[in-house]
């Protein structure tokens, strides 16, 4: 929903000045604009010495995520970004919670270390005591002791209270989404989000393979039905709904996609990952694919396989696998940043989209995508993000595919992601655009999780080799401390829904395709694919 500025600053303006909000200062404004605007009047009235950008307070004190020390300092931030995400009640509540809990934890760690400082101090005295006394236990000693004992027992007994805190404080954080970056629009849904830019003419190819007035463009089933390589119904009959088999020309189209789409992202310095398609639960916690989405994932019976003891599921994507190939890890900043592809299945079981595109290649259980993988430092991760997202965006221009660049706003983001662009490629059947490629900076939200970390290059001393005051040279500067590296992923792209944009964009009244030009290499030199 558009909000008009005038209604936003007077809004603002009444929170600053701290004079009474009144409903009929806004009599001219629509009620569904009313309403969204008293929907964000609680985050303006805590915003009041804040930086207000896109309804939302600005997180420029907060660049990392969150931990739980961050979000109780920065609770107003947190609950500003919540609202503009358009979370649920009960992830406000459990930011409130962890803030709480916080409180509570900073108090048990003092009583804590005040009962193991008693306990020292008491155990020190037992030891002076025992010298004088010759090691003889006197009246004095056994009381002492006993003191020193309870006291432990007391300090014990405050670890398990605080171990109890920290595990609900984790996992509340766990359910919580990755603060938005500034540039982020404030939005609803996908209807809000921001066009950057556009390429192509819808019009090109259709003047070049000779659409006239009269011709329709068909649905890409059609289109592969036509060629001979659709075999929707017996992928159905041995595997369910929201599978499909593809055969002939139509299979081997869907390769040639593939392999460009792998040499060109290695010509573009991404090392190619063959990775595994299984992976444990911890795996997907660091991607935050869970706990939030287990719904949508294909979980393998524990009686067939664990990994390592754990859970263990279909990849939903390659950038778990490529992501968590250093979890754990602290790199060295002259090895960033880390490009990966990997050409993999992903299977997804598509929970809540009952009745949603249940036709054709949109949206399927498995689907084949090349995923790029970027790790790299803070100070680079905007660049990077860039960087990937326009390695998609080529792809797509040398296809010869009109498509549009979206900046995705608070209502649509993904769950990890700080900021994020959607690839839209144009579908004649339904002349609509459709999203094929995703490209997010996740920031240091999955590193935290899977403790990627990275070691700043050392700041050079230019007077390391001169002598103090004392004659002696100094000391060598310390190793700097790890830090969290920043993670960004995408597709480049979509193997499916691209083939689905090839299908559609590229044929012929007569019911043929002509093979792209970039894909002809990988087709034999094939030019036309002949309808059957």
């Amino acid at each position: 929903m558009l909000i008009h500025k005038s209604c936003i600053a007077m809004l603002f303006a009444a929170v600053r000045s701290a004079s009474a909000f009144s409903i009929r200062s806004l009599n001219h404004v629509s009620a569904p604009q009313k309403a969204s605007l008293l929907k964000h009047f609680s985050t303006a009235a805590a915003a009041d010495s804040d930086t207000l950008i896109n309804n939302r307070i600005s997180r420029a004190p907060v660049p990392s995520s969150l931990d739980a020390r961050t979000l109780s300092e920065n609770l107003d931030l947190v609950l500003s970004h919540l609202r503009s995400r358009r979370a649920s009640d009960e992830a406000l509540d459990a930011a409130k919670t962890i803030s709480t809990l916080n409180l509570d934890r900073v108090s048990l760690i003092k009583q804590r270390d005040e009962a193991l400082q008693q306990r020292n101090e008491l155990s020190a005295k037992v030891g002076m005591l025992m010298r004088e006394s010759k090691g003889e236990e006197t009246e004095e000693i056994v009381g002492i002791i006993a003191e020193a004992t309870t006291v432990g027992e007391t300090a014990a007994g405050v670890e398990e209270s605080l171990a109890e805190i920290e595990s609900k404080m984790n996992s509340l954080l766990a359910s919580l989404p990755n603060l938005l970056d500034d540039v982020v629009p404030d939005g609803d849904d996908d209807s809000q989000n921001e066009l950057v830019s556009e390429w192509g003419d819808v019009s090109s190819l259709p003047k070049e393979l000779g659409w006239d007035e009269d011709f329709t463009p068909l649905w890409h089933d059609d289109v592969a039905t036509n060629l001979g390589g659709w075999q929707s119904d017996a992928a159905v009959g041995m595997s369910g709904a929201r599978f499909v088999s593809l055969t002939g020309d139509v299979a081997r189209l869907e390769r040639a996609i593939s392999s460009y789409f792998l040499d060109r992202a290695s010509q573009k310095g991404y090392t190619e990952v063959s990775p595994p398609l299984v992976v444990s639960r911890t795996a997907l916690e660091g991607t935050s694919q869970l706990p939030k989405f287990e719904d949508d994932l294909f979980k393998i019976m524990p009686e067939s396989h664990t990994c390592n003891g754990e859970d263990a599921f279909l990849i939903p994507t390659a950038e778990v696998p490529l992501t968590n190939m250093h979890a754990g890890a602290i790199l060295e900043e002259s090895e960033l940043p880390i490009s990966y592809c990997a050409l993999t299945p992903c299977f997804r079981a598509e929970a809540g989209s009952y009745g949603r595109d249940t036709r054709g290649l949109i949206r399927t259980h498995q689907f084949y995508k090349v995923e790029m993988v970027k790790i790299t430092t803070a100070e680079t991760s905007a660049d990077e993000h860039e960087k990937l997202t326009r390695h998609a965006q080529e792809c797509l221009e040398e296809l010869k595919i009109p498509y549009k660049k979206m900046r995705l706003c608070s209502g649509d983001v993904g769950f990890s992601a700080q900021h994020c662009y959607d690839l839209e490629a144009w579908l004649p059947s339904t002349g609509e655009y459709r999203e094929i490629s995703s490209c997010s900076n996740t920031g240091d939200f999955q590193a935290r999780r899977m403790a990627l970390r990275y070691r700043p290059a050392p700041v050079a001393d230019t007077n390391a080799d001169e002598p103090n005051k004392g004659g002696k040279k100094k000391k060598k500067a310390k190793k700097p401390k790890p830090v969290l590296c920043h993670t960004i992923n995408g597709s480049g792209l979509a193997v499916g829904r691209t083939l689905v944009a090839v299908l559609e964009n590229y044929q012929t009244p007569d019911g043929d395709v002509v093979v792209p030009e970039v894909l002809r290499p990988y087709m034999g030199g094939l030019e036309i694919l002949k309808k059957k």
